[in-house]
């Protein structure tokens, strides 16, 4: 489809041009994301756009297409002291390469939210907030929202605590836009729960990254099968070597996502390039697909 450029840059036609964009590419979900309403559809594969060194960068759409993958997991980068896709140029170009490759936005993450705490620096919760708009304006359904480095979220009561008390603000306007604030961090299955529930939003859910869960000696298949319909997105991670020649049990995995009727994306953030970044991601997907999509 050939859009005249004038059109693209006129600002009363600006959402209605997002809209149209969107309609090539995404598909919304909202509000039973992470559970499939259809049992037969598949897991589909993503990658993270800093798995493949392409942080913030919309040529990693190209990439990600290249690579034989169907989503990518998009940074949210700073320019300034706001996030670099409020613009809606930025947002346009992105729009166009994911349209370009066929290659999907899976999710949004904060990265620098490890840096600049949720549970200790307001201008954490003031990009989240804008994350939520830009999510919504581009039809990305899910945003990672990390607790790693300086937002370590495990023995910390009063962070916890101050967590809770920023999602609960943010949290209705997540629900207005049709937006899941996916929390991903070190804590257990239970723990993520107890924020949850202090929270009270079904705009609250977890990031479940299998690798991480391993790194902290818990139970992945059990925690997946507890955590349930509050998984909204899963990274697929081996920390110790290629997939099927690692450490994760990826058809135990498999067994408890068929379990809680999980049919979301499955994105790959590779920790471990023993072929090189490239190579490394073929041989893990087609890894995957021999697990998720057996022919």
């Amino acid at each position: 489809m050939k859009i005249p450029i004038r059109l693209l840059s006129a600002p009363k036609f600006r959402p209605l041009v997002l809209g149209m964009l969107c309609l090539l590419i995404f598909v919304p979900t909202w509000p039973s994301d992470g559970a499939a309403q259809d049992k037969k559809a598949d897991v589909r594969f993503g990658v993270c756009d800093w798995t493949i060194g392409k942080s913030a960068d919309y040529t990693s759409f190209e990439l990600a297409h290249k690579l034989g993958l169907e989503g990518l997991q998009v940074s949210l980068n700073l320019a300034g002291e706001s996030l670099a896709l409020a613009s809606y140029e930025l947002q346009k170009n992105y729009f166009l390469a994911a349209a370009a490759s066929r290659v999907a936005i899976c999710s949004f993450a904060i990265g620098e939210l490890n840096n600049v705490p949720l549970k200790s620096d307001p201008r954490a919760e003031k990009w989240l907030g804008q994350a939520i708009d830009i999510a919504s304006s581009m039809q990305v359904r899910r945003i990672l929202v990390p607790f790693f480095g300086k937002g370590d979220l495990r023995k910390d009561a009063p962070g916890t605590a101050a967590v809770i008390a920023a999602l609960k603000r943010l949290a209705p306007k997540a629900e207005q836009k049709g937006v899941l604030l996916a929390l991903e961090s070190w804590l257990s299955a239970e723990d993520h729960l107890k924020i949850i529930e202090a929270v009270g939003s079904k705009a609250v859910r977890v990031y479940y990254d299998v690798g991480n869960a391993q790194e902290r000696g818990y139970d992945v298949a059990g925690e997946i099968g507890l955590l349930g319909k509050r998984i909204c997105e899963v990274h697929a991670k081996d920390t110790k070597d290629l997939y099927g020649k690692g450490s994760m049990d990826f058809v135990a995995v498999k067994r408890a996502m068929d379990g809680i009727g999980y049919r979301g994306w499955l994105v790959i953030e590779g920790s471990q390039f023993p072929l090189g970044v490239e190579q490394s991601i073929i041989y893990d997907l087609k890894y995957l697909k021999s697990v998720f999509r057996p022919q």
